[in-house]
C-alpha cells in the first residue's frame, strides 16, 4: 500500500511501485520519447527493436559498398591503370567516376566518410538493440548526419547521371541504403517529437515510410532509365 507524504499529504509510492513507475517511464522513452505517448501511436518501424536493426542492417550495406570501394581507391591510386571489380563496360565502371573530381569532393575519397560514417550508424543500432537512450540532442545531431549524408548522396546521383553519364554500382548500393535511412530516422524524430509537425501530420507520415521509400527507389530507376535509355535501347554503340 502506498503511504502518505508527510510533507505535503500527497500518497509516496513504495519501493516496488517507484520501481515499476520508473520502468514504464523507460520504456515509453525507448519506444520513442516522451512525443509518443503510447505504444499504439508510434509506428511499429520506429520502435527500438526495428529501428536499431534497420539501423544495423542499413549500415552494414553502406558500410560494406563504401569499403570495396576504399580498397579499389587504393589499387587505382597505385596502379591508374587498376581494372576495378564494377568495370563492366563504358557506362558501369567504378574505375572510371573514381578518376573524376566528384569522387573526392573534400580533398580526399569520398568513400571514406561513406566508412566512417555508417560506422557510427551500424554503433548507434547496436546500442539501441543493447537498450540504450539518447537524450533529444543526441536524435538531432543522427538527424543533421543522415539530412546531410542524404543530400550529398543526392547531389552525387545527379553527377553521375547527368554530368559523368557513368553509373558506378557500389556507389548506387550506398544510395541504396541511404533512402531507407533518410526516410525512418526523420519520421522517428517526427513521431518521438523531437522534429515538431502537427499531430495529423506525424500520423500521415508515420503510416507512409515504406511508401515514401518506395517512392524514392522509383523515382530513382525510372532517372537512370532515362538517362541511360540509349543503352538500354541498344542505341549507345555499346
Amino acid at each position: 500500500m502506498p503511504s502518505i507524504s508527510p510533507a505535503n499529504g500527497t500518497p509516496a509510492l513504495d519501493g516496488s511501485a517507484a520501481d515499476r513507475t520508473a520502468m514504464d517511464r523507460a520504456a515509453l522513452d525507448r519506444k520513442g520519447g516522451p512525443a509518443a505517448g503510447s505504444a499504439a501511436s508510434v509506428p511499429a518501424m520506429t520502435r527500438t527493436r526495428p529501428f536499431g536493426w534497420l539501423l544495423v542492417i542499413t549500415g552494414v550495406v553502406g558500410w560494406f559498398a563504401s569499403g570495396v570501394l576504399v580498397l579499389e581507391k587504393l589499387e587505382v591510386l597505385k596502379d591508374p591503370g587498376h581494372t576495378t571489380v564494377c568495370d563492366v563496360n563504358p557506362w558501369i565502371s567504378c574505375g572510371q567516376v573514381m578518376q573524376t573530381w566528384q569522387s573526392s569532393v573534400f580533398g580526399f575519397p569520398n568513400m571514406f566518410i561513406g566508412i566512417v560514417a555508417f560506422a557510427v550508424v551500424i554503433t548507434i543500432g547496436m546500442a539501441l538493440l543493447a537498450g540504450a537512450t539518447f537524450a533529444r540532442w543526441y536524435w538531432i545531431g543522427l538527424q543533421v548526419g543522415v539530412t546531410l549524408g542524404f543530400a550529398f548522396v543526392v547531389w552525387l546521383w545527379s553527377q553521375a547521371l547527368y554530368v559523368i553519364n557513368i553509373l558506378c554500382p557500389f556507389c548506387m548500393v550506398v544510395w541504396a541504403a541511404m533512402i531507407p535511412l533518410f526516410v525512418w530516422v526523420t519520421i522517428r524524430n517526427i513521431t518521438a517529437g523531437v522534429i515538431p509537425v502537427p499531430a495529423r501530420a506525424a500520423r500521415v507520415l508515420g503510416d507512409s515510410g515504406w511508401v515514401v521509400t518506395a517512392l524514392l527507389y522509383v523515382a530513382v530507376i525510372a532517372t537512370i532509365f532515362f538517362a541511360f535509355i540509349q543503352v538500354f535501347a541498344g542505341t549507345s554503340g555499346y
